[in-house]
């Protein structure tokens, strides 16, 4: 349908070297755009661009420096002369008891995943509102959920949905949709970490989630293209889970 044709727009994906981020470029990719991938891996980056092919390119960028954000949005300015679409999709966790965590280790998961997002979305609303544009912030389960090991990881990513909003309404008016993701357990590098830290969490997210199965990262393909192109010209300020069903059960 050409409602979900991306032929000539231009997206950056931060952390898009891998797992979730990687999975949403292929799909942009494959729907048309062209792509600037972020991520502080020289290797990573190599890779991906490989991978996604001609259309894609990329910038070795450390989001958690203030000016990350702000490097991400014109690297991919300059290379492919405008900017449409932006997956702030760059983060991290640590996983501890609340009482362990260091000020500093706090500090580090907040500002990756909330102020990084905040300084890419600021970098890139002149060159979004030229034309119109669409955001798409990624959350997390830890949006709804709270989770014993991942207090600042939850509070980040429950952070990010009310961004997400406050975004869509201050935006609305120049066609900036600005909406957010939040995926459920997807196979990934950080979630092979989690099962490695949290005993019985495979078993636990098989037994909660309907489809009876992790996420792959090529399941978030679906939800990028719809919410980078046409067809969601009229849904913002929205968090939509990507879950197998996970959240829909009590």
């Amino acid at each position: 349908m050409t409602a979900f044709d991306l032929t000539g727009k231009v997206a950056l994906v931060t952390g898009g070297n891998g797992g979730i981020g990687l999975g949403m470029a292929k799909g942009l990719v494959d729907a048309g755009a062209l792509v600037m991938v972020a991520g502080r891996d020289a290797e990573k980056n190599r890779r991906a661009v490989e991978g996604l092919g001609a259309g894609a390119d990329a910038i070795v960028v450390d989001m958690a420096q203030d000016n990350g954000g702000r490097d991400a949005v014109a690297a991919a300015v300059k290379k492919f002369g405008r900017l449409d679409i932006v997956v702030n999709n760059a983060g991290i966790n640590i996983r501890k008891s609340p009482q362990d965590y260091s000020l500093e280790e706090w500090h580090s998961v907040l500002n990756i995943n909330l102020t990084s997002m905040f300084v890419c979305c600021q970098a890139a609303y002149p060159h979004l509102r030229a034309r119109g544009g669409k955001i798409i912030n990624i959350g997390s389960m830890m949006s709804i959920f709270g989770a014993s090991f991942a207090a600042p990881y939850g509070a980040s990513k429950g952070a990010v949905v009310q961004l997400t909003k406050s975004l869509a309404a201050a935006w609305a008016a120049d066609n900036i949709q600005v909406n957010a993701v939040l995926p459920g357990w997807i196979d990934t590098e950080l979630t092979k970490g989690a099962r490695e830290q949290v005993q019985g969490l495979h078993e636990k997210v098989l037994a909660r989630t309907p489809a009876g199965r992790w996420g792959l990262p090529d399941d978030m393909a679906g939800i990028a293209v719809f919410l980078a192109s046409h067809a969601s010209d009229f849904i913002t300020g929205t968090a939509i889970p990507v879950d197998g069903g996970y959240a829909a059960q009590g």
